[in-house]
């Protein structure tokens, strides 16, 4: 039998403006804002909606921003009289994204993933702040080509393979001496091109140890339940849920270990996974998608306009 598989974006998804039609248009919409409003104690519907971008692209601010448009887009998803009969089998999220699968599963719920994400990036930011780290996308270069990129870039210094999005896309993570010889010696390999991301430090590796510890005391604190229907895929072992406290370590590792995404995808697909719905803002996995594989059926879900034409 087929399978349908809901999937949530991470961070770089986030835009000035997102979810603003979300809210207009839909009551549903507009009360998960409110929702994360109080919750969070600010207005991040505002930063959403008007920005400033500086802002709502902090590590602090757009985690908690993504996860609550994602959460408007799916709570809109669930009770539309179109599409409220559409389930998924599986969820699944790349990095942060994780956190809106998990509670698209009903495995937490809305306020304590808000406030996981919060405090992941808080914590995130506070590990960069210390340890001055970067991150860098390498274009066009295999596993075992970027290695060796890293190897050489490294000289001795942090720096390795973190995100496998998709075929010839990988994200290395690292000190910033590190990560700037990569970009320059990036083509010497054969790459297509390094993109510098403009994140605040480098991201799932053990320059955020700090903030895995600080995360894990609140997940320790946090109601989590014991995966059942529908299914939930880990990021950083390609592989199901099968208990709470899987999920509280895996989400602590997450921070210090490699994201597989691709292979989070190529799993879905083997296990008979036909029709996938990316829900949340913007087109990140669905582009991915289309790389991991040409004649996936992906449906974009980041819109009102999206949803009033399902």
């Amino acid at each position: 039998m087929m399978k349908t598989a809901f999937l949530f974006p991470g961070q770089g998804a986030q835009f000035v403006g997102m979810g603003k039609d979300v809210a207009e248009g839909f009551g549903a919409g507009k009360a998960i804002f409110d929702r994360a409003n109080q919750v969070l104690g600010f207005d991040i519907a505002k930063i959403c909606f008007e920005g400033p971008a500086d802002t709502l692209n902090t590590t602090t601010i757009s985690q908690p921003a993504i996860f609550t448009v994602s959460a408007a887009i799916l709570e809109i998803f669930r009770t539309g009289e179109k599409t409220k009969n559409i389930t998924a089998e599986i969820t699944a999220g790349l990095s942060m994204g994780e956190y809106t699968s998990l509670y698209a599963a009903g495995l937490i719920s809305f306020e304590d993933g808000l406030k996981l994400v919060k405090k992941r990036g808080e914590a995130m930011q506070a590990a960069a702040d210390k340890t001055k780290g970067g991150m860098v996308a390498i274009i066009g270069l295999d596993e075992e080509k970027t290695k060796a990129l890293c190897a050489e870039a490294g000289q001795g210094e942090l720096l390795e393979g973190v995100n496998f999005n998709c075929p010839g896309q990988i994200a290395i993570s690292g000190t910033k001496p590190a990560c700037e010889r990569a970009e320059k010696l990036a083509e010497k390999y054969g790459a297509m091109k390094a993109i510098r991301l403009e994140v605040a430090g480098a991201f799932h590796t053990s320059m955020m140890s700090s903030a895995a510890d600080a995360l894990s005391q609140a997940l320790g604190l946090t109601v989590i339940k014991d995966p059942t229907q529908p299914k939930v895929i880990a990021n950083i072992t390609a592989d199901y849920y099968t208990s709470a406290n899987q999920v509280r370590q895996s989400l602590a590792k997450q921070l210090v270990q490699p994201i597989y995404w691709r292979k989070c995808v190529e799993r879905l697909i083997a296990d008979g996974v036909d029709t996938f719905y990316e829900i949340g803002p913007g087109k990140v996995l669905t582009g991915l998608m289309k790389r991991i594989h040409r004649r996936a059926n992906i449906i974009n879900v980041s819109s009102a306009a999206a949803i009033n034409e399902l």
